[in-house]
């Protein structure tokens, strides 16, 4: 690949969620919920889903979570999800416990861990139904104990606001009761500034379409806290001649087929493998429904690809310039450590081919709303860890303090700010 061909890969999604048109348009909108609150977020969900709610229907009542019901399977895969997420996120939070250390002779450092006060979920919903994204973000908030949760869904088009009742149900085993029925970026904007009926949060995070992650971007910009970013789906495979190509075009199939903006990159270090999975490509997409093998297409085709490397150690540099959201391994188990320690730049690493993408997304417990986009870089996915916040708590003697004294006069000195020098001098004086 050129450079350009490789910067022009690495660069999916970026294009479109920062589209001058869409980032006008859902400027618009964003003011015009900030300016008319319920009855723009209304005027949203008629124009852009079809569906015709009056502010007092925005609102889940408790009837309505109450009396949502799934088939005994899916309520068992639910809980069975539920525990993974509660155990994985229950040991971050032992780990994120409060701390001190005595620095030097009479200072004492240290932080304070606590729950951010509010948090806004936002779970997509149109191409499908995702009630695991609501217990992907949920148990985290839960477990994190951030006291004002409120979860938005768009309802199913053209059903008069009927939202999936296994969201429902993962709202009514987490104890989430504020849940409103509204349109992705109006939702966005809503719990951004708050309105008549949905109350404002200080943070939203979830993944969405283009132009649900351009609202949260643009709300940045009046200071609601969002994460950098999630969505359109993407994953990796790092391959070689111990692979399965079977396995390997089911797992590329995984994340591929999740719409015609994601992005699916196979990288091995032979043809003969790349040419095997290609095949099982054909036979496995002409299998899947329409929609979806549309999707695997795109995925594959003009937003992916396979690409040839000369090495596992060439394959780790393609994936750490990738930064991938979702990463899987399967090669030789005599390289598979190295090859892990290597990787940097990954929402998550899988190993193995009995670690698929799907396990991952539904069941294991790791968090699968992960950073898109190349922000892998720079992020992490969603785990308790960003519903809490670090307050930093010093404590110092006065031996401690006239130890510092010096230190403290030469910099406010030389930064030029009498204030901080004087509060050091007239304790000097007593």
């Amino acid at each position: 690949m050129s450079e350009p061909q490789k910067t022009a890969l690495c660069r999916r999604g970026l294009d479109e969620i920062f589209d001058p048109q869409l980032r006008s348009s859902i400027g618009e909108l964003i003011e015009d919920v900030h300016l008319r609150g319920d009855d723009a977020v209304c005027d949203a969900l008629r124009k852009f889903d079809g569906v015709a709610l009056t502010p007092e229907q925005l609102r889940l009542t408790d009837d309505d979570i109450d009396s949502a019901r799934v088939d005994e399977s899916l309520h068992d895969a639910l809980q069975d999800a539920i525990s993974h997420l509660r155990a994985f996120n229950e040991h971050l939070l032992e780990r994120a416990s409060n701390w001190s250390i005595e620095i030097e002779p009479g200072l004492h450092v240290g932080e304070k861990i606590s729950a951010i006060s509010s948090a806004g979920l936002f779970v997509p919903s149109g191409k499908a139904s995702y009630p695991s994204v609501a217990y992907q973000l949920g148990v985290p908030a839960v477990v994190a104990g951030v006291p004002e949760l409120v979860l938005v869904v768009p309802p199913t088009p053209n059903t008069g606001g009927r939202v999936d009742p296994a969201v429902l149900v993962v709202c009514r085993l987490l104890g989430i009761r504020n849940i409103f029925r509204v349109n992705g970026p109006a939702g966005i904007a809503a719990l951004g500034f708050g309105t008549q009926t949905i109350p404002q949060v200080r943070k939203v995070v979830g993944p969405g379409s283009p132009a649900v992650t351009c609202a949260q971007v643009e709300m940045q910009r009046h200071g609601l806290a969002t994460m950098m970013l999630l969505g359109p789906t993407e994953s990796m495979v790092i391959g070689d001649h111990t692979a399965d190509p079977v396995r390997l075009a089911a797992d590329l199939l995984i994340e591929a087929e999740h719409g015609t903006d994601s992005s699916v990159v196979f990288i091995s270090t032979t043809t003969e493998l790349i040419d095997a999975v290609d095949a099982e490509l054909v036979v496995q997409i002409a299998q899947l429904p329409v929609a979806r093998a549309d999707a695997a297409r795109a995925s594959l085709g003009s937003n992916g690809g396979a690409i040839l490397v000369g090495s596992l150690a060439e394959a780790a540099e393609v994936a750490n310039r990738y930064a991938p959201e979702h990463l899987q391994v399967a090669v030789d188990e005599k390289h598979q450590d190295a090859l892990v320690e290597s990787l940097i730049n990954t929402g998550e690493i899988l190993i193995g081919q009995h670690t698929p993408f799907s396990a991952a997304n539904f069941v294991i417990g790791c968090p699968a709303s992960l950073p898109t986009s190349g922000f892998a870089h720079v992020s992490s996915g969603i785990t308790v860890d960003a519903f809490l916040k670090h307050t930093a708590i010093a404590q110092s003697d006065e031996h401690a303090l006239k130890r510092m004294s010096k230190s403290v006069l030469a910099l406010s000195d030389h930064e030029g700010f009498a204030a901080h020098g004087n509060a050091i001098r007239l304790r000097l004086a007593d």
